[in-house]
């Protein structure tokens, strides 16, 4: 069989042809950082995301051990991709009347589509290094957030990046805007050192969270999440957190957006990342008003389709109801009546928002 360290070289290789920044190789370990993953889960801080409190018939959270979920796996080639764009951040300065749909949504294909056609290219040269080499069937596996497969911990262990106060995974060369595709396989490829961590006594990412939701340095609480309430929060959100959503419709950069590392982020020539027309500050009103032919027409193959119609025009509600536009008051009050009655009580909270700040500023 060819030497195990140029099967590796092939296929970092590979993935630097196939468009990725970063590539690194981990070997397949319960790492501490997985133990505290069960703690989170075990805390409620995923939330109501099924996919990452699901378990296997022996009660095994899935994600909590891969030599557990995938017994023949013997190592990880993690790949990241960068997704910046030279747009500006959603810190800076927009009109009262826009929304903020988080970066990594922009472009005219979902990630999850554009980073797997890269990740099996990468994938066949593996397999191809090792074409009638290996004493055993070869097995490898693709996940692109799909598999029971905790990325971030993977890619600090493969030298890719570390975890960050944030929870985000970041590079020091390219930042955290970071798209992150695996290959899980039967081969014991040579693992890289892991990343250090270099966020210092930075404490930026928590202190600009508007909800809270870091509750400690590399600590998240879903439940508090603008990420989670505008994409995977289903029903009401708690009148608590609505304020602090801002004007957003789906995600959140802020926490990568006053991050040090991110200043001078690299951008990305990948054309799928480019964003799409009208996804970058789009208007509240047309987001709210949209029928479903039109939500399916304007997100068709876009990430924004996780949040649903329902979620969506919900969020554009609340978005109307932070932005302080008095103007916003009639628009408001065509949904308070609404058939998704969802969607009426989020108005009737943003009504009576828009109307009190209405009256303190006569």
């Amino acid at each position: 069989m060819a030497q195990v360290s140029e099967i590796t070289r092939v296929v970092k290789q590979a993935a630097r042809e196939a468009g990725f920044e970063l590539a690194g190789v981990a070997g397949v370990h319960d790492f501490p950082e997985l133990d505290r993953f069960s703690e989170w889960v075990a805390a409620g801080h995923a939330g109501e995301m099924s996919y990452m409190t699901a378990r296997d018939e022996s009660g095994n959270l899935r994600r909590a051990s891969l030599r557990t979920a995938v017994p023949w796996a013997r190592s990880v080639v993690v790949c990241a991709i960068n997704y910046n764009t030279a747009q500006p951040y959603s810190t800076e300065a927009h009109g009262s009347r826009q929304g903020w749909i988080s970066r990594y949504a922009w472009g005219g294909q979902d990630y999850h589509n554009a980073v797997m056609k890269r990740l099996r290219a990468v994938e066949a040269k593996l397999r191809l290094a090792c074409k009638d080499e290996a004493p055993n069937p070869l097995h490898t596996r693709c996940y692109v957030d799909t598999g029971p497969v905790v990325e971030r911990v993977y890619a600090k262990y493969a030298g890719v990046g570390w975890i960050g106060k944030n929870t985000c995974l970041i590079n020091q060369r390219t930042g955290s805007w970071l798209f992150l595709g695996v290959i899980v396989t039967s081969l014991e490829l040579t693992a890289d050192l892991p990343a250090p961590d270099r966020c210092g006594t930075c404490t930026r990412c928590i202190e600009a969270c508007p909800t809270g939701a870091l509750i400690a340095p590399y600590q998240l609480d879903s439940n508090r999440c603008i990420s989670y309430l505008t994409i995977e929060k289903r029903g009401a959100i708690t009148e608590e957190l609505r304020e602090g959503m801002g004007r957003h419709l789906f995600g959140c950069d802020i926490c990568q957006d006053v991050c040090p590392w991110n200043r001078k982020a690299p951008v990305s020539s990948a054309a799928e990342f480019q964003p799409r027309q009208g996804l970058l500050n789009p208007e509240l009103e047309g987001m709210a008003r949209m029928s479903e032919d039109e939500f399916r027409d304007k997100f068709s193959g876009s990430a924004v389709r996780r949040a649903k119609r329902k979620g969506l025009r919900r969020n554009a509600v609340i978005a109307m109801g932070n932005s302080g536009d008095a103007s916003f008051v009639p628009v408001v009050q065509r949904f308070l009546d609404d058939e998704d009655a969802n969607v009426a009580e989020h108005a009737r909270w943003a009504y009576k928002k828009l109307s009190q700040a209405g009256e303190s500023q006569s």
